[in-house]
């Protein structure tokens, strides 16, 4: 070690305070940048498990493929694991369970049983195509009492509905028309199986559905020529590519239709939607972007605020000789002496702190729900080395452009400091009005701030960096949060009962069932309304615009869903929009509750659109009409007037059990009362029995046990349970950003105030001398307070609002909503701008002004 860096580092040990902070910032940033991107793999990671759990890892899947094919899928290059599979259908003799009468027969090779979520009781998976793994339900539902070791014979094929003729899955229910069975069992084999083991009811099988799921065995080397599997593929190399990889492979081998994992596939960032793709690209660029500009920032401030006394040390190095270069390495080697500490210890701190972080929310998020997948820490090599060569770089910005600087002055002027303060009477002035409204103090505190300029703009940028920091991760986490709100259809129920043919009076013993905690019934009806040019929104409005064919009358012809809920549920529902219920119940003239509010998927451009339904006021009404559509022979399509409703309440917010229209239509929710009123017959109207239970699949157990074929039951709790699961997460993963990001604007701020403070004890130690007195320095310290905020806020408030525009434009390639100012977090910004400073302040301040007056006037190290 030359003489140059062992004069630097006993430089560092006797400016102790100066290098601990300036180490401090350096890790806060590293452990930052190093916790923002562990927490966001942890989080696409655990999301990724969660998919895997619910629908198999798999990421590309070729429908009925030979033999051949299969072959060549096999050799691809990128294929890591090939699963193949095939399913049919066989009547289940003795079930009474008259909703599910058959068994569905799932085959897979012995990759398919590995990658696809398959839970085994009793038993053992099927090892050939003579054995099978039943799944227990049949046992709990069916009564069935099937034993490993049985010997079975079925009758297997596809189900086909026999009016419309198409082939039936697993997620349509029995078909029915009147009181028959609307379908049939085509038979392609039969086949005589062992039973040998028991398995769980599988995640990915509706409850709705009408077989209960055995695996069975798929032998590649039994296939014929003219038999055709589905073959699932796990890739090795998961990127853009494999959209068009996959797509050239079916074509040039002959295999019709392609299906991909998208799920799954962008949790992994890959996606082959391109506007998908640019918002998420969009959306990391400038969260990385705000992220690394705040990094740059505290690792900056931490040696900047310092400039002139660092000069000062290398003003005494060019008294003995040392040269330019010289100088330049010494300022090289204290960052990266302060480098070489802090980077592994903010690497260590981020990933350390998500870890605890993890702990301690795992046991609440499986509390919550019931979660089974855990938060785990992931930390890849990339993010850690993007860390470590962003600190880098910025810890050699923030040396490079000091040692220029003071490698260009001369000895006695950088010992002596004359180049730090260089000022004028205009530069230091004030105006009247500062006195007049804050005293003496305030425009001694203003001066202050003008005569230190370098130390304030360090300050005022590092407060600035805080408040976009703070502002544009709570704008973008709640982007997120809407974002992913918009693409789930907000179930708020376990199970759903609906019945075309039963009325209200003959399904109220539904709600009294077992286990049951909440019920709602609707009674439902399919109308139209004809609705003004004037109250359309906007989408249709520049619709019309280009093509008028669809008015009629100059009115735009909107279907109206018209649903009447029991009393109460809706004095419920009124209560929670804050409407009075009585004025709905007791009015003579039909009053309504129209949801104008919708969330859509386009699927033209593939986007999801918040939107108006109507663009109405309250007091409006709207004319219901009942339409009569054309046969073949006669297209004429007839409207009759049926009933006017009067508007009572326009609300975003939706009731249990109720399904939001979309793009040109509307939500009508009036009390059971009102839709009594009304001449409706019986058979155009679906009634629909919502509800909750603790115990949803025995509810739907005794729902079964009745046979009554006149229902259909939809057992949604396990969707709803995923999707409650994703906004848990979610919410989580926001909150700790927010969180994450608010410690470390808190510790920039008061990192960058304490260190000015600190190398201000000779300034303060002269005002003292001439007379200040403490308490009109307290009140100089109060004032600069207020004029840092002032500033801060005046420019970071309009950059953060640039910032999250821009955010929302990102998002607009996907999500289309609109832009509103987060009010909430903007107001407590700048409150908590003004307490932090003033905090930060005031603790600075209480550790030098009882220090001995004479003692700082000499000090030389901080």
């Amino acid at each position: 070690m030359n003489i140059i860096n062992k004069v630097t580092i006993r430089h560092l040990k006797q400016n102790k305070r100066r290098s601990l902070v300036t180490i401090i910032g350096v890790i806060i940033s590293v452990a930052m940048i190093t916790a923002v991107s562990t927490l966001g793999v942890s989080f696409l990671d655990l999301l990724a498990r969660v998919e895997i759990n619910k629908s198999g890892e798999w990421h590309v899947q070729y429908n009925d493929v030979t033999l051949d094919q299969i072959q060549a899928i096999d050799e691809d290059s990128n294929t890591k694991s090939l699963i193949l599979s095939n399913d049919g259908y066989a009547v289940l003799e003795d079930s009474n369970n008259e909703f599910k009468p058959y068994i569905y027969l799932k085959n897979y090779n012995p990759s398919g049983m590995e990658h696809f979520p398959i839970e085994v009781i009793e038993g053992r998976l099927p090892r050939n195509e003579n054995e099978i793994a039943i799944s227990e339900a049949i046992k709990s539902n069916a009564n069935i009492d099937f034993k490993i070791g049985d010997q079975l014979s079925f009758d297997i094929g596809e189900r086909v509905h026999k009016t419309e003729g198409i082939t039936l899955t697993q997620n349509d229910p029995l078909q029915r028309l009147d009181d028959l069975v609307n379908e049939e069992l085509k038979i392609n084999e039969n086949k005589a199986v062992k039973v040998v083991g028991i398995i769980e009811r599988p995640t990915w099988e509706p409850t709705w559905s009408p077989g209960y799921t055995a695996i069975g065995y798929v032998d590649e080397k039994s296939l014929s020529q003219s038999d055709t599997v589905d073959a699932f593929v796990v890739l090795r190399d998961i990127k853009t590519s494999l959209f068009e990889h996959a797509k050239s492979l079916a074509q040039t081998h002959g295999i019709e239709k392609v299906n991909y994992n998208s799920e799954l596939l962008r949790y992994y960032g890959v996606t082959n939607n391109d506007d998908l793709r640019s918002t998420l690209f969009s959306l990391a660029a400038i969260v990385m972007g705000v992220i690394i500009i705040g990094s740059v920032a505290l690792i900056y401030n931490a040696f900047a605020i310092s400039v002139s006394e660092r000069s000062r040390h290398l003003g005494m190095l060019s008294s003995v000789g040392a040269t330019k270069k010289q100088k330049r390495n010494s300022v090289f080697f204290e960052g990266a002496v302060i480098g070489a500490i802090s980077i592994p210890i903010g690497i260590l701190a981020g990933i350390a702190g998500i870890g605890i972080t993890f702990m301690f929310i795992n046991t609440s998020l499986q509390g919550a729900l019931g979660v089974s997948e855990k938060l785990e820490l992931v930390a890849t090599p990339a993010s850690i080395l993007i860390a470590i060569v962003i600190s880098i770089v910025t810890i050699f910005i923030s040396t490079y452009i000091p040692a220029q600087k003071a490698s260009k002055i001369s000895a006695i002027d950088a010992i002596r400091q004359t180049h730090d303060i260089k000022l004028s009477d205009k530069n230091v002035k004030t105006s009247i009005l500062v006195r007049k409204l804050f005293g003496l103090e305030g425009e001694i505190g203003l001066k202050n701030v003008k005569r230190n300029r370098k130390r304030y703009l360090a300050t005022l940028f590092s407060l600035v960096i805080s408040i976009v920091l703070f502002l544009t991760v709570s704008y973008f986490t709640e982007s997120l949060k809407k974002s992913l709100e918009m693409t789930q259809n907000d179930i708020q129920f376990d199970i759903q009962i609906m019945s075309s043919k039963l009325g209200k009076d003959e399904l109220v013993d539904y709600t009294k069932l077992d286990y049951v905690t909440n019920s709602s019934m609707i009674e439902e009806v399919q109308l139209n309304a004809l609705i003004g040019v004037d109250e359309l929104p906007d989408q249709l409005k520049s619709q019309i615009q280009e093509n008028d064919s669809d008015l009629e009358d100059g009115k735009y012809p909107f279907y109206a869903a018209l649903s009447g809920l029991d009393q109460d549920s809706f004095i419920a529902f009124a209560e929670q929009i804050g409407v009075d219920a009585d004025e709905f119940l007791e009015n003579d003239t039909p009053l309504a509750i129209v949801i104008d509010q919708i969330s859509y998927q386009d699927y033209a451009t593939g986007k999801f659109i918040e939107s108006e339904a109507i663009e109405t006021e309250v007091g409006n009404k709207i004319d219901l009409y009942t339409t009569t559509y054309g046969d073949m022979e006669n297209d004429e399509t007839t409207r009759e007037f049926m009933s006017s409703v009067q508007i009572g309440a326009l609300t975003d917010q939706i009731p249990m059990g109720i399904q939001t229209a979309s793009l040109g239509g509307i939500n009508i929710i009036v009390p059971e009362t009102t839709m009594d009123k009304f001449s409706i017959p019986s058979e155009e109207k679906t009634t629909y029995v919502i509800l909750n239970s603790s115990d949803p699949m025995a509810t739907q157990e005794v729902i079964e046990d009745q046979k009554n074929m006149d229902i259909y039951v939809y057992n949604v709790q396990q969707q709803r349970q995923q999707e409650e699961q994703i906004i848990l997460f979610l919410s989580v993963f926001t909150y700790g950003f927010i969180t994450l990001i608010s410690l470390i604007s808190v510790a920039n701020i008061f990192n960058t105030i304490s260190t000015s403070i600190a190398l201000r004890k000779r300034e303060f130690a002269m005002l003292r001398s001439v007379g200040l007195t403490p308490k009109g320095f307290n009140k100089m310290i109060r004032y600069e307070s207020i004029f840092y905020g002032v500033k801060a806020l005046l420019y970071g408030l309009p950059i953060s609002v640039l910032v999250m525009f821009g955010i929302h434009r990102s998002t607009n390639y996907t999500f289309e909503y609109e832009f509103t100012l987060p009010w909430m977090s903007i107001l407590f910004v700048i409150i908590m701008i003004f307490l932090i400073v003033g905090a930060a302040m005031l603790y600075s301040i209480s550790k030098v002004k009882n220090e001995n007056i004479i003692d700082s006037l000499k000090q030389e190290s901080i």
